[in-house]
C-alpha cells in the first residue's frame, strides 16, 4: 500500500467520525428527551466532513489537492436536499479557493455545482429508494463525478492526470461511499426504531392514566350508587340524610380525582391570585410536621421573614406540591434526619431549595422525575411528583433535582417573582 492510499484511508476514517457523532446525538435525544435536536441539526454532519477532508487533504502536485470531499458533498445534497446542497457548494469553493491551485479550483468551480443541479432532482427520489439502490446510484455519481472531473482536466485546462494514480483514488472512493450510505442507513433506521419506542411509551402512559383514573373514579361512583339505591328503602330521614351526605362526599372525592388528573395536563393555574411564598411554606410545614415527628425528622426553615416575595398561582395546588416533595423526602429518610428549607431571592426570581438527608437517587433516577408511574419508593405511583412538575411548570417556574446517593436529594424550585415590597 502506498502512501497516498494509506493518506485517502486516513481522510476516510475523518469523514466516519462525525457520523458517530451523529449516531450519538440520536442516542442522547432519546436518552435525555431532547426536543432541541431537530432535523436542521443534522446537517451540521456533512458540513463537518467535507470541511474535515478539505482541511486534512493529500496534496499531490500544484493544481490537484486530492481528498475525499465528493462523498460528503454527494450524500449532504442527496439526503439533505438543496438548501444543504447549495450550502456544501459555497463552502467547498470557498476552502478550495484558499487552498490555492488555480486550475484544480476552475475545476470545482464547474464540477461542483454542475454535480449539485443533478442532485437537485435526484434527491426528490433518493429517500424513497431501497438501500440497494442508494447504493447503486451513490456508485454512479461517484463515477459520474470522476468522469466529468477528467474531462474538464484534461480537455479544457489539458492537464495530466496519472491512470493508476486515477483507479486508486476512485476505488477508495467507490468503497467509501458505500460504506458510508451503510452506516447512514443504519443510524436512520436506529433513531427510527427510538422514535416508535418513545411513542409506545407515551401510549402506555396513557393507558396507564386511563386505567388509573378508572378505577379511582369508579370506587367513589359504586358508593354513592349503592347509597342513592339505599334511600328508597323505608329508613328514617335522619338516616337518609347520613346516606345523602355520604353520597355527596363520595362525589365530591370523584371530582377532586378528576381535578388530580387534569392538573397534568393544565396550561396555566385557572385561578391565579398572589401568594407569599414565606407564608406557603409555612403553611405546608405546619400540615407535615405531626409525619415528621412520627417519622424522627426535623425541619429547619430559612425564610427571610422580614421581607415579603410573592408569586402567582394557585393557593392549594402550589401547597399540595410542596406537600409532596417534603413527604417524599420525609419518606427517603430511613433513620433520623432533617430537611433544610431555604428561601434564596434575587431580583426576579425567587429559589426554593428543599434538601433532604435521604438514600438519594442515581442520575438515571433524577432524569426520570415526573413520569408518570415512576417512583423509587416501594409503595407508590410517581403521579405525586409528576403532579408537583406540572404545577410549577404552569407557574412559569423550573425545578432542578441534584442528588448523591447516601447523602441525601435537593429539590431547586425557581419561579418568578410576582411583587417585591418591604414591609
Amino acid at each position: 500500500m502506498n502512501l497516498l492510499t494509506k493518506d485517502l484511508l486516513i481522510n476516510f476514517l475523518i469523514i466516519l467520525f462525525p457520523l458517530f457523532l451523529l449516531q450519538m446525538s440520536y442516542l442522547v435525544k432519546y436518552v435525555y428527551r431532547l426536543d432541541a435536536l431537530k432535523g436542521s441539526f443534522l446537517t451540521i454532519f456533512p458540513i463537518l466532513s467535507l470541511v474535515l477532508c478539505m482541511l486534512f487533504p493529500v496534496v499531490i502536485e500544484e493544481d490537484f489537492v486530492w481528498d475525499l470531499r465528493w462523498i460528503p458533498f454527494l450524500l449532504g445534497g442527496l439526503y439533505g436536499g438543496y438548501r444543504l446542497g447549495i450550502i456544501l457548494i459555497v463552502i467547498t469553493l470557498f476552502i478550495r479557493y484558499i487552498t490555492g491551485g488555480e486550475n484544480g479550483f476552475y475545476v470545482s468551480c464547474i464540477s461542483f455545482p454542475i454535480m449539485g443541479v443533478s442532485l437537485f432532482f435526484i434527491s426528490k427520489y433518493y429517500l424513497k429508494m431501497s438501500v440497494s439502490k442508494k447504493i447503486l446510484i451513490g456508485i454512479s455519481l461517484i463515477f459520474i463525478v470522476h468522469t466529468l472531473t477528467q474531462f474538464i482536466s484534461t480537455q479544457i485546462f489539458e492537464l495530466t492526470i496519472g491512470i493508476s494514480l486515477w483507479k486508486q483514488y476512485f476505488t477508495i472512493q467507490v468503497i467509501g461511499i458505500v460504506v458510508v450510505i451503510l452506516l447512514w442507513e443504519v443510524i436512520l433506521t436506529n433513531f427510527q426504531v427510538l422514535e416508535k419506542l418513545v411513542k409506545a411509551e407515551k401510549l402506555q402512559i396513557v393507558s396507564h392514566l386511563a386505567a388509573s383514573i378508572s378505577h379511582e373514579v369508579r370506587n367513589p361512583l359504586t358508593v354513592t350508587r349503592g347509597y342513592i339505591q339505599m334511600l328508597s328503602e323505608d329508613v328514617s330521614s335522619h338516616t337518609k340524610v347520613q346516606y345523602a351526605n355520604i353520597a355527596l362526599n363520595e362525589l365530591d372525592r370523584a371530582t377532586d380525582v378528576i381535578n388530580d388528573y387534569l392538573t397534568f395536563a393544565a396550561v396555566s393555574p385557572e385561578n391565579k391570585e398572589r401568594l407569599r411564598v414565606s407564608e406557603e411554606i409555612q403553611h405546608v410545614v405546619n400540615r407535615i410536621k405531626p409525619l415528621a415527628n412520627d417519622n424522627g425528622t426535623g425541619l429547619k426553615l430559612s425564610l427571610f421573614e422580614e421581607e415579603a416575595y410573592f408569586i402567582m398561582g394557585e393557593k392549594k395546588k402550589f401547597q399540595q406540591c410542596l406537600f409532596n416533595i417534603l413527604k417524599n423526602g420525609l419518606e427517603s429518610m430511613q433513620d433520623d434526619g432533617e430537611i433544610y428549607i431555604h428561601l434564596i431571592p434575587d431580583a426576579t426570581n425567587i429559589q426554593i431549595m428543599i434538601q433532604d438527608q435521604g438514600i438519594g437517587m442515581t442520575q438515571e433516577q433524577i432524569y426520570r422525575l415526573g413520569e408518570p408511574y415512576f417512583t423509587t419508593k416501594n409503595k407508590g405511583t410517581g403521579l405525586g411528583l409528576m403532579v408537583s412538575y406540572s404545577v410549577i411548570k404552569s407557574m412559569d417556574g423550573t425545578i432542578h433535582v441534584s442528588s448523591v446517593q447516601g447523602k441525601g436529594t435537593c429539590f431547586s424550585i425557581n419561579l418568578p417573582i410576582h411583587r417585591y415590597e418591604p414591609i
